[in-house]
């Protein structure tokens, strides 16, 4: 099973009472203190926990993300990112569809613009227990606390950034669908390692992967076919749903006969680490 990470338990802040003079009874109310939110004190905490830190490693393996599953049985963990803006936003509709009539679960991570690109769509992939939907970011950032880019793309520049990056998409999931994400996927899936400490901190797992599926979308079919087939026990794939004018839909839907044929199944990422 994934190693689980505890959330920080912010500490309540006390309000002292006013005092009343010795000489004369105050007759006023009390002064009224508003208490610090439970999430600005977890964020305050956060930033000064991590402030003296320096990151020393950077890419998608660092310590702290999760790249397979622990288990011996013959199980893929499936996992399509929907990464939004401008040129991120479509709909691979033939390979949900595919996966659908096959009935093969998969997990969806999925980023603030598109879901806001999307809102529709992202209703009933939420709604379909085939589903199960986790967070790609807000901004669809590479993680980061000294803005490091990852494939021209400007990386969270500090642990606040880091903060905001995971916890308003999550909030935003949560609101749409009732259901808190469990996982965290950074845009690139590039990280340093006091980020994915951040991460653990705010209590998620953050999920790698062991097999490129398309390379962001720019696999051909074969490609992702060869690059699917390759997958063992506990693999987990990463591929993208957001791209339906590539091949990643005619990869995979070549690649899954075959996969059962060696005895696979596939499963969902919660169903393994939090079953």
């Amino acid at each position: 099973m994934l190693q689980q990470h505890r959330m920080v338990t912010p500490t309540p802040m006390v309000t002292a009472l006013p005092t009343t003079s010795t000489s004369a009874v105050s007759t006023a109310s009390p002064v009224s203190v508003e208490p610090v939110p439970p999430f600005a004190s977890l964020e305050k905490k956060l930033i000064d926990r991590y402030a003296a830190s320096i990151p020393t490693k950077w890419g998608e393996h660092v310590p702290g993300v999760q790249t397979q599953l622990a288990t011996k049985e013959r199980v893929i963990a499936l996992t399509f990112d929907a990464c939004g803006g401008t040129v991120g936003s479509g709909y691979d509709e033939k390979l949900i569809d595919y996966l659908i009539k096959e009935n093969i679960p998969a997990t969806l991570f999925m980023n603030a613009k598109w879901i806001g690109a999307n809102p529709d769509i992202f209703a009933t992939l939420a709604a379909n227990p085939l589903f199960e939907i986790e967070n790609h970011g807000t901004e669809h950032r590479p993680l980061s606390v000294t803005g490091k880019p990852a494939y021209g793309i400007a990386g969270t520049k500090n642990v606040a950034d880091v903060i905001h990056e995971v916890k308003d998409n999550a909030d935003g999931i949560e609101k749409l669908t009732g259901r808190r994400p469990l996982f965290f996927r950074s845009g690139t899936a590039f990280y340093d390692e006091v980020a994915t400490s951040v991460v653990h901190d705010l209590g998620f797992e953050i999920a790698g992967y062991n097999v490129l599926g398309d390379a962001g979308a720019t696999y051909n079919t074969e490609q992702v076919y060869k690059a699917l087939i390759k997958a063992q026990s506990g693999s987990i794939v990463l591929a993208h749903m957001n791209h339906p004018e590539k091949d990643t839909a005619e990869g995979v839907i070549k690649a899954i006969p075959e996969l059962r044929r060696e005895g696979f199944r596939f499963v969902q990422l919660a169903a393994v680490a939090h079953p």
